[in-house]
C-alpha cells in the first residue's frame, strides 16, 4: 500500500483535473468502482494482518511495533472514511477543482500513514529476523 499510495498521491489524483468536465462524473464513478476492486481486498488483508500481529507470540518483536502499526492503520481508515470518500462522492457528481484539491491535500494523511507503516513493517521484519 505504501507504493500504491505514492502513485495515487503524485500521479493519479492530480490528473483528475486533466480529465475535463465532459464525462467527468462517469469517469469518477468508474474510477471509484474499479479502484475499490483493487484496493478493497488489499486493505482488508492489511487490516487482518495488522490485527493478527497483535496475537503472534514472539519474544523478538516488541509489542509496541504492531500496536503502532494498527494505530496508523486506524488513522488511515478514518481518513479514508471521513475525508477521501466524501471528496470522491463530490467528484462523482461532476468535476470540481476545489474537491480535487481537497482530495489531494487530505490524502497526504494516508500517504504519510502508509509510508510510516512501510517503514514499520521493514523494522518488524528486521527485528524478528
Amino acid at each position: 500500500m505504501g507504493g500504491l499510495i505514492w502513485f495515487v498521491q503524485l500521479v493519479h489524483y492530480p490528473l483528475f483535473d486533466a480529465v475535463g468536465d465532459d464525462g467527468f462524473a462517469g469517469y469518477a464513478r468508474d474510477h471509484q468502482r474499479r479502484t475499490s476492486w483493487v484496493v478493497g481486498p488489499l486493505m482488508a488483508v492489511e487490516g487482518l494482518s495488522a490485527i493478527a500481529l497483535l496475537f503472534v507470540p514472539t519474544d523478538d518483536l516488541p509489542r509496541a511495533l504492531p500496536v503502532a502499526g494498527l494505530a496508523l492503520l486506524l488513522v488511515i481508515h478514518a481518513s479514508t472514511l471521513w475525508l477521501q470518500v466524501p471528496r470522491h462522492r463530490e467528484l462523482a457528481a461532476g468535476h470540481s477543482a476545489v474537491a480535487t484539491r481537497r482530495l489531494v491535500a487530505s490524502n497526504w494523511i494516508r500517504t504519510i500513514g502508509w509510508s510510516a507503516r512501510t517503514v514499520l513493517a521493514v523494522v518488524m521484519l528486521l527485528v524478528a529476523a
